[in-house]
């Protein structure tokens, strides 16, 4: 049988709540038609969705990253700001759409504060300027008599947006990317940026595009990690062709681990052979399970936010975001930002229609970890059956366990998914020289079969919970099969 082990004194450390955060970029129906539809009965006078808002705010959503992406790198931030019959039309080239500029700047600022989430954006480092960047600080943040702040009060935004997180360019280390670079190119301009942008507001935190791969990230880490609070990774991940489609897709979580720990290794070299004393994370700014619907048609159409990258998610794919969110939780030293791609419509968590919203499947482990989880992360063991890669490169354990302490509350969260297939896994609570009381609440996120759907009008994966009495240490708990599980427990 498999176990379970907990001490309350074996601590990780804090959990940033930064690390539940999301994106949302000009691509497909993200935007248009998506989170802003002003055409909409279902849409606020402000044409952003209510619907969409509700389920936003009820995610709790920490930060939101914006406005891209791959589209960021041919973004010029003048052109979403002013009144919206002034903006231009521009031919929208990384995602071969047509651009109309509706939405920008200060919408998308207004939205963070009606959904209750912190502002990230993303500086153009693809064709874009070093007075360019500055310029977008100044109008965001600007206090004093300057251009770009009184540009900004003349659009009516009379006090500073104060936006805190920036970025530094999108995977400019990718051949798909407008103004792509070798990294020692990327590092010189991103440190050229760096100072400029925190010469405007000395305040702001910024990121560094990392490469998920180690010659690029030392080479960004050495020239300019001594001026940035982060350095980027991006993970997406899909089934193997040649093995199990779900034991394969839920083997993702492991390798990605195992590159974080990797990236937190370079980073604590770097600090220490340059003697940095300010302090440096990980910021995984895009990550999420990605394979279905790819690509986009260079075909110089140029339509209006086409339905691009519309990913219809199953219970499976659920499971790996749970656990992701569980590495999340057990890496909180290393990573103190990061952003599931996207959050509407687009390879998201909500989707929309003319007629309402339904919530994915993947909504629902979100859900769980910002709502039933704690401000400190626990070392766990965890023993328990485990299944190999076709091509044996790893095994990977059944159980994917995280548990995590909330003081202030006096309860303790253990989120365990359960990969298997076909086999429920009971497992034995062990608790180190502490007790709970006998009543627990069980959150369970399943459903019929791994290939289970949400559809509009039909959300058959759900987060629901029942009362479990007798429940102490030494009890045996089960976590049925394809099911992702939070047990909540109070502290005597």
């Amino acid at each position: 049988m498999a176990q379970i082990k907990i001490d309350l004194d074996r601590q990780i450390g804090p959990i940033d709540r930064k690390i539940y955060g999301n994106f949302v970029e000009h691509l497909g129906r993200c935007i248009y038609g998506g989170l802003y539809d002003p055409g909409s009965p279902l849409s606020g006078d402000n044409g952003f969705r209510t619907d969409v808002l509700e389920a936003v705010r009820a995610l709790q959503v920490p930060i939101l990253r914006y406005p891209g992406g791959n589209f960021v790198s041919g973004y010029h931030w003048r052109d979403g700001v002013g009144p919206r019959e002034s903006r231009p039309k521009r031919l929208e080239l990384a995602w071969n759409s047509l651009e109309s500029n509706q939405f920008g700047t200060d919408d998308f600022i207004e939205f963070c504060r009606d959904a209750n989430t912190e502002p990230y954006l993303c500086a153009n480092l693809g064709n874009g300027t070093l007075d360019e960047a500055a310029a977008w600080v100044e109008y965001c943040n600007g206090s004093k008599d300057t251009e770009f702040a009184n540009l900004r009060r003349r659009h009516g935004y009379e006090q500073p947006h104060q936006v805190k997180y920036w970025g530094l360019g999108n995977e400019v280390y990718g051949s798909w990317q407008i103004g792509h670079k070798s990294a020692g190119d990327y590092a010189k301009s991103a440190l050229e940026f760096a100072k400029v942008m925190k010469w405007t507001d000395p305040s702001i935190k910024l990121v560094a595009c990392g490469g998920q791969e180690v010659d690029w990230d030392w080479e960004v880490l050495k020239t300019c990690g001594g001026s940035v609070n982060y350095l980027s990774a991006h993970f997406y991940f899909g089934p193997s062709k040649e093995d199990d489609p779900h034991y394969s897709l839920c083997a993702h979580v492991s390798r990605v681990e195992e590159y974080v720990q990797i990236l937190w290794q370079l980073i604590q070299a770097a600090q220490r052979r340059f003697g940095w004393r300010h302090p440096l994370q990980i910021a995984l700014d895009e990550w999420n399970v990605w394979y279905r619907s790819r690509g986009c048609p260079h075909d110089g159409r140029f339509p209006l936010a086409p339905p691009l990258l519309e990913e219809i998610y199953d219970l499976t794919d659920a499971l790996v975001v749970g656990a992701f969110l569980n590495m999340l939780q057990r890496n909180c030293r290393a990573v103190g930002l990061a952003c599931m791609a996207q959050l509407v419509n687009v390879i998201a968590p909500i989707f929309t229609s003319k007629d309402g919203l339904f919530r994915q499947t993947i909504y629902f482990p979100l859900l769980a970890a910002t709502t039933l989880s704690g401000e400190v992360a626990l070392q766990v063991h965890t023993e328990c059956d485990d299944f190999a890669t076709k091509d044996g490169s790893r095994r990977v354990p059944y159980l994917d366990v995280s548990a995590t302490l909330s003081p202030t509350r006096r309860k303790l969260y253990l989120s365990v998914v359960n990969f298997h297939k076909v086999q429920p896994l009971k497992f034995k609570l062990r608790l180190a020289d502490f007790a709970v009381k006998p009543e627990v609440t069980q959150h369970q996120i399943s459903g019929e079969s791994p290939q289970s759907v949400n559809r509009l009008g039909n959300e058959s994966v759900t987060l629901r919970s029942r009362r479990m009495k007798s429940v102490k240490n030494g009890s045996t708990l089960t976590a049925p099969m394809h099911s992702m599980n939070v047990y909540e427990f109070d502290l005597l």
